[in-house]
């Protein structure tokens, strides 16, 4: 094998750049790691936290990595739009877009607010679309891209007291889907990804199952073990490769077995 030949599958996505938003912290994070450690430019993205950001940014830089930190409310078009264009400014290209803000508010449905049923279809499926809308014609002209919006159970196993963050979940996917239909023709595949059970830090007031979660499921899961940042970080990795430019409108299931189908 050539040096060209290995240090080509060293760093897969060297010329590429990559945008995840929600990347300060948890599996935003992992994700842009894992992007930076194989060759792609990264954009970091946070709301509130400019320190994470900024540490996040330095860590993609010791991987050999360009990274810029941008701060941006993902449920803002303009913002996003924006976002793209500090991309393109800064590094050429907007090639890879992974949607991984949501927030996932416990309240029962008629306690749910129009405000907050506004906010949260906003932040967690708006901010795809957004997202999307702003880099496709940049793709469109490149002739490759690759998008991929990060999921969850909630989107496919119907949990109570969750009817804003399911219906924004499962519309994450269909949304997937259409993109994947209507720009296929220029090179751009769009998925899902679903985590399972995973080891984040999370607001506990929004999770009162928790104690569930751990005694009763984590046992079941054939894997045997809860998910990490890295697990999702790799289905992405795979997702964005040119070995998967025919895997497309499709939902990837990272939860150890938990649900199989």
């Amino acid at each position: 094998m050539s040096q060209a030949t290995q240090e080509t599958s060293a760093r897969p996505f060297a010329g590429r750049t990559a945008i995840v938003t929600g990347s300060g912290q948890n599996i935003g994070r992992d994700i842009v790691l894992a992007f930076a450690a194989g060759g792609a430019n990264v954009v970091v993205n946070g709301s509130r936290n400019r320190e994470r950001v900024d540490r996040v940014v330095a860590e993609a830089r010791e991987l050999g990595a360009q990274a810029l930190g941008v701060m941006a409310d993902v449920g803002d078009p303009q913002a996003m739009q924006d976002m793209v264009d500090q991309s393109i400014a800064a590094f050429g290209s907007a090639d890879i877009v992974v949607s991984n803000v949501s927030v996932r508010h416990h309240r029962p449905l008629l306690e749910i607010t129009p405000e907050q049923w506004d906010q949260t279809l906003r932040t967690n499926l708006g901010s795809c679309f957004y997202l999307a809308r702003a880099a496709i014609p940049h793709m469109q002209k490149r002739g490759w891209g690759r998008i991929v919006h990060i999921s969850g159970r909630d989107g496919f196993f119907v949990k109570e007291h969750r009817a804003h963050n399911v219906s924004a979940k499962a519309g994450m996917h269909a949304l997937a889907k259409a993109i994947a239909l209507e720009f296929g023709p220029y090179g751009i595949t769009a998925n899902t990804v679903a985590p399972g059970l995973m080891d984040t830090v999370r607001n506990m007031s929004d999770y009162p199952d928790f104690d569930y979660m751990m005694t009763q499921r984590l046992p079941a899961i054939p894997a045997r073990r809860i998910g990490t940042g890295g697990d999702i970080a790799s289905a992405c990795l795979y997702l964005c490769s040119d070995g998967a430019g025919f895997v497309t409108g499709q939902l990837l299931q990272v939860n150890g077995g938990e649900f199989m189908y």
